[in-house]
C-alpha cells in the first residue's frame, strides 16, 4: 500500500510540475501552492500514523483532537514562510492558503480512497470532494486571511499566529467530530457554510476595488 501511495503522489505531481514550468505570475504561486500542499499532504499523511500508533490506534480521539492540530500547523506553515519572507498582501495570502489546503486535500482524499477501495462509493467521493477538501481550504485559507493582519502588527505576532492556529484547529476538529457522529450532515454541509460568504466577500470586493 505505501508503494501504491508513492506511485499516486508522482503521478499526481508531475504533470502539474511540467504544467508550473509553463505559467506565469500568479498562475504560477497558485499551482505552486497546490504543489506544495501535495508535498505536505504526503508528510502528513505518515505523520498521522506514527501518531494514530503512539496513541493507541484510537482513530476517533486522534482525527477529533490530534491531527487536526498537526495537519493545520504543518499546512499553516508554508504559508507563515511566505507572509514573512515574500509578501503580507491579503488577497495573495488567501489565495496561496486556500491553493495549499486544497492541493493537501486532493492528495489526502486519494490515499483515503485508495485505502478504502472495496468500500468506495461515488457519494463517498462526492463528500470529500466537497465537503472535506473544502474544509481544508477553508481552514488554511482563514489562517492566510487573519496572517495578513497580524504581520503588520508585530506585537501580536506571535499570540495572533497562535490564535489562528487554534481556531483553525478548532474548527477542523469540529467537522471530523461531526462527520463521526450522527449528525453528521450537519458536518458535510459546515465547510459550504463557511465557504458562501468567503466566495461572496472576495467577489464584491473585487468589484467594489474596479469600480
Amino acid at each position: 500500500m505505501d508503494n501504491l501511495i508513492y506511485i499516486l503522489f508522482i503521478c499526481t505531481v508531475a504533470p502539474l510540475f511540467l504544467l508550473l514550468l509553463l505559467l506565469r505570475k500568479r498562475s504560477k504561486l497558485i499551482v505552486g501552492y497546490m504543489l506544495i500542499g501535495i508535498f505536505v499532504s504526503l508528510f502528513v499523511s505518515e505523520l498521522n500514523t506514527i501518531l494514530l500508533n503512539f496513541f493507541g490506534g484510537d482513530s476517533l480521539y486522534v482525527t477529533t483532537v490530534i491531527t487536526p492540530i498537526s495537519e493545520e500547523i504543518v499546512k499553516a506553515a508554508p504559508v507563515l514562510f511566505y507572509a514573512m519572507v515574500f509578501s503580507d498582501d491579503r488577497d495573495k495570502l488567501m489565495t496561496i492558503a486556500f491553493a495549499t489546503g486544497i492541493g493537501f486535500a486532493m492528495f489526502e482524499n486519494m490515499v483515503i480512497l485508495l485505502q478504502n477501495i472495496e468500500n468506495v462509493t461515488v457519494g463517498l467521493a462526492i463528500v470529500r470532494g466537497f465537503s472535506t477538501a473544502l474544509m481544508h481550504g477553508v481552514c488554511t485559507a482563514a489562517v492566510g486571511y487573519g496572517m495578513s493582519f497580524i504581520k503588520k502588527r508585530r506585537k501580536l505576532f506571535y499570540c495572533g499566529t497562535v490564535a489562528l492556529l487554534t481556531l483553525a484547529s478548532i474548527y477542523h476538529g469540529i467537522f471530523n467530530m461531526l462527520v463521526q457522529s450522527e449528525y453528521k450532515y450537519l458536518g458535510f454541509i459546515l465547510p459550504a457554510l463557511t465557504y458562501i460568504p468567503v466566495v461572496y466577500y472576495q467577489v464584491n470586493g473585487h468589484k467594489s476595488k474596479s469600480v
